[in-house]
């Protein structure tokens, strides 16, 4: 999946020529339906990475089980993604763009139908499980299509129209189960998506096309299952900070670290033979690691918001899910909504214009949110919120293009993979770290005998005021970067150490066209 059809055969071509990626300067403004179902089938599968959070009081009573058991129903959708997630790689290269979409959507739409009619806790969570090994696709197969068939000077444009898939989906998962849960059970969850998956299935096989050629390669079973158990592990040990005791989680997370180290010694060895599972060839370009650092930061603060803004408004200032999820939909919305408008920006001006401000606002939002109390208006919050929102859309879409758009295509599917996995890890990490500071210092000032509401309050500002420091790290990331994906150099060939190499090199040149080289006289 690295080039286009009619970018192949230019030859045959009639009419315009075709620009980088096979748009004609006359289609240029229209985003590829190929892109445009993939965004829409994305959207719907990475909403269900969020969806279970306002469940879980719901899910206690009816599977009669404990608030940590619920909560592994989000877990282990995070583990599972950041399992599958470095595979992809490997896998968008071998399979056809349709062959891709069906495996993804087929393994989702089963995954959801399971949970529908689940009777038992377990079988819900393998359903989960079966729900994210599908959605771990989708991700990677929409950047790499992308970039793929979108030319460079439209790629910030369309790439905001994917921001609200990757961005507002999981922001939007609360809000949406809110409103449903208020409906009836907890399976209207599942019911409600279910004909919707399908139906964008269906049409998604009826009129999607097929993006570039498979290559076929060997599969490094040691490297999938370092990836598994390495991702896995590293994100189960920070999902597991703050239940209680460090020390096994910690543990975890060694475990995983260590794991990772093994796969990332096995992608090294497997890239001298050019068919590694994971290329990390794309950390040696600077824009895309700086840019894969600024995103990961910027999840941390989303997800680090997601879950301490909930806990705030239901557990100290009472709302309903339904009415804390109607709180934070102006943002939510604003953050899809500006996607386009960001885009376009970018093409226009450049990342930096967008970035450096976006960063900045990210800094005043979760500074603003360290000074939360029981009194602060709810106005004050929602503005906050929606600040915050709005930041991330100006800061994700620049830096998604930015980044991708400085590999070389060959790398495309690795870097969105790599892009996809760090995504994950950033999440779990983000949570881990402001559940982990919050419990913390509510423990420390209650056992100086501030009652439990204000010490975590207080250990809920605390945890903003570390999430303000990390989003600081951002702006100076921010800096650094260029306006545009600096050209991919080419490679430069051998000096010939000779006069007679350089001869002997010239004749078989001018062999290869027909000609001979005459001796000199």
């Amino acid at each position: 999946m690295t080039t286009t059809p009619e970018a192949a055969d230019l030859k045959t071509h009639h009419g315009p020529a075709p620009e980088p990626g096979g748009v004609t300067t006359g289609e240029r403004r229209r985003t590829p339906a190929v892109v445009r179902l993939l965004v829409l089938a994305t959207f719907v599968v990475i909403l269900n990475e969020t969806i279970m959070i306002n469940a879980i009081p719901r899910l206690m009573t009816d599977l009669n089980i404990t608030e940590q058991a619920a909560q592994w129903l989000s877990t282990a959708f995070m583990l599972t993604m950041a399992a599958v997630i470095p595979v992809t790689g490997w896998f968008l290269q071998r399979v056809t763009t349709r062959r891709a979409y069906a495996t993804a959507m087929g393994v989702f739409l089963a995954g959801t139908a399971l949970a529908t009619v689940a009777p038992v806790f377990e079988v819900l969570l393998v359903a989960r499980v079966v729900q994210a090994a599908g959605t771990a696709v989708m991700m990677p197969l929409l950047m790499t299509t992308l970039m793929t068939v979108v030319p460079e000077r439209d790629r910030g444009r369309v790439m905001g129209n994917v921001t609200m898939a990757i961005s507002v989906a999981p922001a939007m998962g609360p809000t949406v189960s809110g409103l449903i849960l208020q409906l009836g059970s907890w399976r209207l969850l599942f019911a409600a998506v279910l004909p919707i998956a399908a139906l964008i299935t269906w049409r998604g096989l009826a009129e999607l096309e097929n993006v570039g050629e498979p290559q076929l390669s060997t599969i490094d079973w040691f490297s999938v299952g370092a990836a598994a158990a390495g991702f896995g592990s590293l994100v189960y040990g920070l999902s597991r900070f703050g239940e209680g005791g460090a020390v096994v989680p910690a543990l975890i997370v060694v475990a995983g670290l260590v794991m990772i180290a093994a796969f990332a010694v096995r992608q090294l060895r497997l890239q001298r033979r050019d068919v590694p599972l994971l290329d990390l060839r794309v950390l040696r370009n600077p824009t895309y690691a700086l840019s894969l650092l600024l995103m990961s930061l910027g999840f941390m603060a989303m997800l680090g918001s997601m879950i301490l803004l909930p806990i705030y408004l239901q557990s100290l200032r009472g709302l309903t899910p339904l009415e804390t999820g109607l709180l934070v939909m102006p943002g939510g919305l604003a953050m899809g909504l500006l996607g386009p408008v960001v885009g376009r920006v970018f093409d226009r001006f450049g990342a930096r214009m967008l970035i450096i401000p976006g960063s900045a606002g990210i800094v005043a939002a979760l500074a603003g949110l360290t000074q939360i109390s029981m009194t602060m208006p709810y106005w004050q919050v929602l503005g906050l919120h929606a600040l915050l929102m709005v930041s991330l859309a100006a800061t994700f879409t620049p830096v998604f293009t930015l980044g991708l758009g400085a590999l070389p295509a060959r790398l495309y599917s690795h870097g969105s993979s790599m892009l996809g996995t760090l995504q994950q890890v950033a999440s779990a990490l983000g949570t881990a770290l402001v559940v982990t500071v919050m419990a913390g210092r509510a423990e420390t000032r209650i056992a100086g005998g501030v009652p439990e509401a204000l010490a975590r309050l207080d250990g809920m500002r605390l945890a903003f005021v570390i999430s303000a420091v990390l989003a600081l790290v951002m702006v100076g990331i921010a800096f650094m970067l260029p306006k545009h994906p600096a050209p991919e150099e080419p490679e430069v060939p051998e000096v010939p150490s000779t006069v007679g190499q350089v001869e002997d090199e010239l004749e078989d040149e001018l062999e290869k066209a027909g000609l001979a080289l005459e001796p000199a006289c």
